[in-house]
């Protein structure tokens, strides 16, 4: 019996120890969890956004269009001063330009002779037609004026045929056919004459004026001085140099390409200010307006620097994006360099927050795991429950729930040791 009673108190006692190993294995297997309650707080924004200074203004460098880029030697973001080289020219098309344009010269040359040979030929003629005019002016008003002497001297004869025979018909009227005859003759000198004049004074008349010399002249100008800019060019070894300083904010040729009859490249206007370009997000548009001031940190400075924004607006670029400049004191910062803009905004107090991380989203709702109790294997154990919440505001840190859903005791989930579902039984890390 003593044998019996020591036996099922050893078994007993197995079953105990069994049970606690059981427990103890079970219980280490549950996910150990972190919690936190609810924190009356300010929700602090700070937005923090990077950017690239900008030049505040540009000009544009132009040069000869047409010559041919054998290298470019300074890229964008490089500064300059007055005379450092910014290309070279390819020279052997520049002396294959130059050639052309000597071709050029010389068919226009030999098209303003052609035009003055012609032109002296023409005056030679137009001499000659004067001589002519004049020679004919002279025999037409001589001859003409011997018929009106003639057709006077028949007038005067058949006058004095009537005073001496007497007032016979046939006399009358030879006298009256006389003086039609001499007013006849008197009138075709004056139109002889009158053609005769007029012929003459025609070919007095200037020369008209016509464009193609001086076309070809003027043709031939634009090519003198072509040649000569060419020339210049070569003189310098086809290098091209900046003809003021600072920074290249655009290249608009490359090597092999010819230059355009607009702008070789821009330099930044050193007279103007730069200004530092940001990018906003709809969430960080939130905090940043125009006209705030925002702390300004500039690549290679130490010192921050406080602005306002001087420019906001949607970017027509990025979709859903926008667009800030903040104007930087004069002499600050250089085209290319990066920059970060930041600004805080203390918010409002909320008596609910919570750390962002014990916040999970699904399917547009927001939701808690929170800490409960209820009877177990363990006894009282923990478990997962999960709760619905309304996010009234955030940062990166904290969230402001709406009250009524959760209390100042509710222990709310931040972290665990593995993956946690509803309902699941935990461990709790007090």
């Amino acid at each position: 019996m003593k044998k019996v009673i020591i036996g099922f108190a050893a078994f007993l006692g197995f079953m105990v120890i069994c049970t606690l190993i059981s427990k103890s294995v079970y219980a280490y297997r549950l996910p150990m969890v972190s919690t936190c309650v609810p924190e009356s707080k300010y929700i602090e924004h700070k937005v923090e956004a990077q950017g690239i200074v900008e030049a505040g203004g540009e000009k544009t460098v132009t040069y000869l269009a047409g010559l041919r880029i054998d290298s470019v030697l300074v890229h964008v973001g490089d500064r300059v001063e007055e005379g450092d080289a910014l290309f070279q020219v390819d020279l052997e098309d520049l002396k294959e330009l130059m050639e052309e344009k000597k071709n050029e010269m010389s068919k226009v040359s030999l098209q303003i002779n052609a035009i003055l040979e012609n032109q002296a030929i023409e005056q030679q003629k137009r001499e000659v037609e004067l001589a002519r005019a004049r020679e004919d002016y002279d025999t037409t008003s001589r001859l003409q004026d011997t018929q009106v002497g003639r057709a006077m001297e028949s007038y005067v004869q058949a006058e004095n045929d009537l005073e001496e025979n007497g007032g016979e018909e046939a006399l009358k009227d030879a006298l009256q056919n006389a003086a039609y005859g001499e007013a006849d003759a008197k009138a075709a000198r004056d139109e002889a004459v009158k053609q005769a004049q007029r012929k003459v004074e025609d070919l007095l008349w200037p020369e008209e004026i016509t464009i193609e010399l001086e076309t070809a002249r003027l043709e031939q100008t634009v090519l003198s001085e072509k040649l000569q800019e060419y020339q210049k060019v070569l003189d310098n070894q086809g290098v091209v140099t900046a003809p003021f300083g600072g920074v290249v904010t655009k290249i608009a040729v490359g090597a092999g390409e010819r230059i355009p009859d607009t702008s070789v490249l821009l330099l930044s206007d050193e007279s103007l200010p730069c200004q530092l370009k940001i990018l906003l997000d709809k969430e960080q548009k939130k905090y940043i307006s125009l006209g705030d001031q925002v702390l300004v940190s500039l690549e290679g400075k130490s010192k921050e620097l406080e602005e306002k924004v001087d420019y906001l607006a949607a970017s027509e670029l990025s979709p859903e994006k926008y667009e800030a400049f903040i104007t930087l004191p004069e002499g600050t910062g250089i085209p290319g360099l990066s920059g970060t803009v930041s600004r805080s905004e203390s918010g409002e107090k909320y008596r609910f927050c919570i750390p962002t991380v014990a916040v999970h989203s699904e399917n547009n709702r927001n939701y808690v795991y929170v800490l409960k109790e209820r009877e177990g294997i363990l006894g009282q154990e923990y478990y997962v429950d999960e709760i619905n919440v309304s996010v009234i505001d955030k940062n990166d840190n904290w969230a402001a729930i709406e009250e009524g859903t959760v209390d100042k005791e509710s222990k709310i989930i931040l972290s665990a040791t593995k993956e946690v579902k509803t309902g699941e039984s935990v461990r709790w890390e007090e």
